[in-house]
């Protein structure tokens, strides 16, 4: 597969990308990687850096875990695979090989198909071990000609991060392999519960930077400021922790609010701590634009009605991230629920 690829860079007379060159091609272009487990805020993060000075000219990589893309529809305002973003950044949605998405990227801007940018974005799945990431940056020789790896950004939140880091080899993982780490929601955390989610995260990592970022509001340069000692690509693999699924719930008619919030009341109760993460978007009676739900575990964050829908489709999508809850059990539950309201 990997030399298939490879093709497309055929000889150094050829040109690097298989044709020549429009202009002349200055240093390899930066990438962050930015990582952290479910729910830990980082589709709020990079939507504040965007909006920044120094986000223009951004290519966005989401990646997310599951069916059903909702990280990525709410920072864009389309569903096409390439679109371009208010702001003048570029957003991609993968699921497939990134050496290729990111080689299909350069081509396109390279031809003027799609809008020039200078720096590239990794938004991973919060399940992701970036490492395999790391790893082909620093083995793909051809990648390297074109890319260098800046950072590796991590975000952990205040809530439930420290508990988070306890059970789950994928968030350990993520703080190990970070340049620098980020605590959000330090604005609803208990007094204290950075403090002690920093303390761990220097025994995880103790020559990382920890940063705090309240509301996704964080110093865009440590964004993408180069590390000084960035992280070993080559770290032994961590599995996905047993019982973790997902599955996506899309109900074909618009829902009553009250079916779903009290629904929603019984998992949090009952399986709150398995109730990993929760996000989608939900075409509620009674409402213009979809409604934004957000849950982390114990977690509700509160629901936000958008104007419109980003993509245009008004079908419900709702992503359940669970461990050990199925997604007969999650429906069973609305169709009780909905039976009884």
């Amino acid at each position: 597969m990997l030399a298939s690829m490879n093709e497309i860079f055929p000889s150094a007379a050829a040109g690097m990308f298989g044709r020549r060159q429009r202009r002349t091609r200055g240093p390899r272009m930066p990438v962050t990687v930015l990582t952290g487990f479910l729910g830990a805020g980082k589709t709020t993060l990079l939507r504040r850096f965007l909006e920044t000075p120094e986000g223009q000219g951004t290519a966005v990589v989401v990646n997310e875990f599951g069916s059903a893309g909702i990280d990525d529809a709410l920072i864009r305002e389309s569903a096409d695979e390439t679109v371009l973003l208010g702001n003048g950044c570029l957003c991609c949605i993968t699921r497939t090989d990134l050496q290729h998405t990111l080689r299909r990227l350069v081509i396109e801007r390279e031809r003027g198909e799609i809008p020039d940018f200078k720096r590239i974005v990794i938004e991973t799945s919060g399940l992701a071990d970036p490492s395999p990431i790391l790893q082909t940056f620093a083995t793909d020789r051809a990648l390297g000609e074109v890319f260098h790896l800046d950072v590796v950004l991590t975000v952990v939140d205040a809530v439930g991060g420290l508990d988070t880091l306890g059970w789950s080899a994928e968030a350990r993982k993520q703080a190990i392999l970070a340049d620098r780490l980020v605590i959000t929601k330090t604005d609803i955390a208990g007094a204290g519960a950075a403090d002690a989610l920093a303390a761990q995260l220097r025994k995880l990592n103790a020559g990382a930077e920890i940063l705090q970022a309240s509301m996704g509001a964080l110093d865009p340069t440590r964004f993408i400021e180069p590390a000084a000692d960035p992280r070993s690509p080559f770290v032994a693999e961590a599995t996905h922790s047993d019982g973790i699924g997902s599955f996506v719930l899309m109900p074909q008619h618009p829902m009553p609010w009250s079916v779903f919030a009290r629904a929603m009341d019984v998992l949090v109760t009952m399986r709150g701590s398995d109730l990993l993460r929760v996000k989608g978007f939900l075409d509620v009676e009674g409402c213009q634009g979809p409604v934004v739900v957000q849950f982390v575990q114990h977690l509700a964050h509160p629901p936000v009605e958008l104007t419109a829908w980003p993509d245009g489709n008004r079908q419900s999508r709702v992503v359940f991230i669970t461990r050990n809850i199925s997604e007969a059990q999650v429906r069973d539950l609305f169709k009780a629920m909905r039976a009884l309201v």
